[in-house]
């Protein structure tokens, strides 16, 4: 079972937010005994949809409703827990409000989870000591994630990741007919790389990860970072959770990628072996998120953010990307 299988509540329809509006949102909310004063704004999410809430004491929360047909129980679950243990150990994470007795709430045809308010702003990963700091806290939620591994969220793979999607795609039609023949040679060419890559190396550790560590899910403050939505959190190698941190060529990211290790070994040893992995899994998000827009475009909320999805320029540019690709993952690993 994938995240795009996994059972939702019944009545989870093609365009899942439609029943949402924001009375239903207010009862929701109100459903678990909080009283709320009217006041609501919509945060930065596609996947799901997720609000700051005001409630009548003049404090807030943000809801966060879960795509129906995503993620089972089990698996939000899962996030859950590890996210509440991550913060009981001291580690900067914002984890979910534990409302009697429970993280995850269900009204009507919907699954729904409140979380604290925290501000931020995006960390300054041109300066060395702030990547030494957030490479510290990384190590210490890999960690935990060492202990023991998720039990129902899925692996990060070649397979989920890479071959799936593209199946996915193609299976679809989304790729138009003059420029499938090319994406079909790019994808088929980046892949056989990807696959090396990992064969080379043998199977590395997996970990519970946050999955997708960008900058835009670290927020910094003048205490140092917290890490937010551990949505896509699964098991997978550490290198998953600091590449993403690292951008310009080859000398800048071993660079980079040094600060973040000072911190991180602090807490965590680290399998360089991994780092041969850097561009493949970039590689494989690629090809994901290309999927992602394409099996979300009857959510309104797809079209009118990625107008120029599904275009012959935007497969033209995806072609290019791909090609692009296959030349980084030959090149040899980062040395740091």
């Amino acid at each position: 079972m994938t995240e795009h299988d996994a059972p939702g509540p019944a009545g989870a329809t093609a365009i899942p937010y439609a029943r949402l509006t924001p009375d239903r949102l207010l009862d929701a909310v109100e459903s678990i005994g909080l009283r709320c004063d009217g006041r609501l704004l919509q945060l930065n999410s596609f996947e799901n949809r997720v609000y700051q809430v005001w409630l009548e004491d003049g404090s807030c929360v943000v809801a966060k409703f879960y795509r129906p047909s995503r993620w089972s129980d089990a698996q939000i679950l899962e996030d859950h827990e590890f996210t509440i243990d991550l913060a009981q150990r001291e580690i900067p994470v914002v984890a979910p409000l534990l409302i009697d007795g429970r993280t995850l709430h269900a009204f009507e045809d919907f699954r729904f989870a409140l979380y604290p308010r925290r501000g931020g702003r995006a960390p300054e990963l041109d300066d060395s000591a702030t990547l030494e700091w957030i490479g510290r806290f990384i190590g210490r939620i890999h960690a935990v994630g060492a202990v023991a591994p998720f039990r129902e969220r899925p692996a990060l793979d070649v397979a989920s990741f890479g071959e799936e999607p593209r199946d996915w795609l193609l299976a679809h039609d989304s790729i138009p007919a003059a420029l499938r023949p090319a994406w079909r040679a790019a994808i088929d060419q980046a892949m056989d790389g990807v696959q090396r890559a990992f064969d080379e190396i043998g199977q590395p550790r997996l970990l519970r990860l946050h999955g997708d560590c960008h900058p835009g899910n670290i927020l910094w403050t003048d205490d140092g970072p917290h890490f937010v939505d551990f949505d896509d959190a699964r098991n997978g190698p550490a290198i998953q959770d600091l590449w993403m941190l690292l951008s310009g060529d080859a000398r800048a990211m071993s660079s980079q990628l040094g600060d973040v290790l000072a911190g991180y070994e602090d807490f965590m040893e680290f399998d360089r072996r991994e780092l041969r992995l850097l561009e493949p899994l970039r590689t494989l998000r690629l090809i994901h998120y290309s999927a992602w827009i394409a099996r979300r475009w009857d959510d309104p909320a797809f079209p009118a953010a990625f107008p120029w999805f599904g275009t012959e320029r935007y497969w033209q540019d995806r072609i290019l990307e791909l090609r692009e690709q296959i030349a980084a993952i030959s090149e040899p690993a980062l040395v740091v």
